[in-house]
């Protein structure tokens, strides 16, 4: 089997040639290519819509719009329908996660092409093939490490996140940053200590938020309380956490003291209410902590947010004492954090 490289021509368009030690576009002059994919890897990245690509990957980032048409969390202009997607606010589009990967998260061809094989190796199954068809689980496996976490770290404090917060994260393993693209990865742990969950956040302007392949949601993003508590406070991501964490260090109360959970994305509820159950993430962390009684929801100031807390809340209430607590300001808590500090006068750091 041969591999390919990646050339681009004047007009964008790129071609396959025989593998040489040629520079790819983006690296720097002189630096030598080290993603290599072959002509196989390319045709079955082509195939995959990216409909297909983000329900089995990163089905967070999929807001469902109309019967037939989806949006993203990230980019609301960005719709998806009928195999084809196109970002309105920025006039472009495409028809494969090929294209979205490229044109969007901005990455080079044959990194898109590695992302795409991490996540669905092997035959390519359309969504409504998968409903139809059982899918052998990825492997879980965690993105690579950099040296340090320089760019985490500062890509945290712009967000407001303490450095005291960020440290702790860093020290237990939950928090890394990766080697490729340097993305912020949050480690969620079983009652083991192994490694079953990472949630994936882009450091830079592209804001790719995404899943390691074969995550376990059950194991979502969490800090458990450093004693015996019987307070868990919900999340819908884990810089939502962690703004609540700066929130109570920045009041002079001991975040460490109580529970803490994110659900990696917002939990959608069933169309018919009856039917729906409470987060997996949210299930499995209260058998493993039966101790505790109290839930305290920090869910998003929005529409699924608001049917989510009220989804919990009624399915929960007849076992647990539930508050619902949204963020006073803005859309999440890192909003309600980042206005917060605002008012105060202070630096985000």
């Amino acid at each position: 089997m041969k591999a390919a490289l990646i050339r681009t021509s004047k007009s964008g368009v790129r071609h396959d040639e025989p593998y040489t030690h040629r520079t790819l576009p983006g690296f720097p002059k002189g630096a030598a290519a080290m993603s290599y994919v072959n002509k196989e890897q390319i045709e079955r990245a082509k195939r995959l819509d990216l409909l297909t690509y983000l329900h089995m990957h990163e089905p967070a980032e999929l807001v469902r719009c109309s019967h037939n048409v989806y949006t993203t969390r990230t980019h609301d202009s960005l719709k998806i329908s009928n195999g084809k997607w196109y970002w309105w606010s920025r006039g472009i589009g495409g028809r494969s996660a090929l294209d979205y990967l490229i044109k969007v998260r901005g990455m080079s061809f044959p990194d898109a092409v590695l992302q795409i094989e991490g996540v669905h190796p092997g035959n390519m199954l359309t969504v409504s093939q998968s409903c139809q068809q059982r899918s052998s689980p990825a492997r879980f496996e965690l993105p690579e490490p950099y040296e340090n976490s320089h760019h985490v770290i500062a890509y945290l404090s712009k967000r407001g996140i303490h450095r005291s917060v960020i440290d702790n994260c860093l020290e237990t393993g939950r928090l890394y940053e990766s080697l490729r693209y340097h993305n912020a990865v949050f480690v969620g742990f079983d009652q083991e200590g192994t490694p079953r969950y990472a949630a994936i956040r882009g450091t830079t302007s592209t804001r790719y938020m995404g899943e390691a392949a074969g995550s376990d949601k059950r194991y979502s993003f969490s800090i458990p309380a450093s004693e015996n508590s019987t307070e868990l406070h919900l999340f819908e991501s884990a810089i939502d956490l962690l703004s609540y964490c700066t929130l109570e260090h920045l009041a002079g109360r001991d975040w460490r003291q109580v529970h803490k959970l994110s659900l990696a994305g917002i939990y959608r509820p069933r169309t018919n209410g009856e039917d729906s159950t409470p987060p997996s993430a949210l299930t499995h962390y209260l058998k493993c902590f039966p101790q505790v009684n109290r839930l305290v929801l920090h869910l998003d100031n929005d529409e699924p947010g608001r049917l989510a807390a009220a989804t919990i809340q009624r399915l929960l209430s007849p076992t647990l004492l539930i508050s619902d607590e949204p963020p006073k300001f803005g859309k999440d808590v890192n909003n309600e954090l980042m206005e917060f500090r605002r008012r105060r006068g202070e630096p985000s750091r």
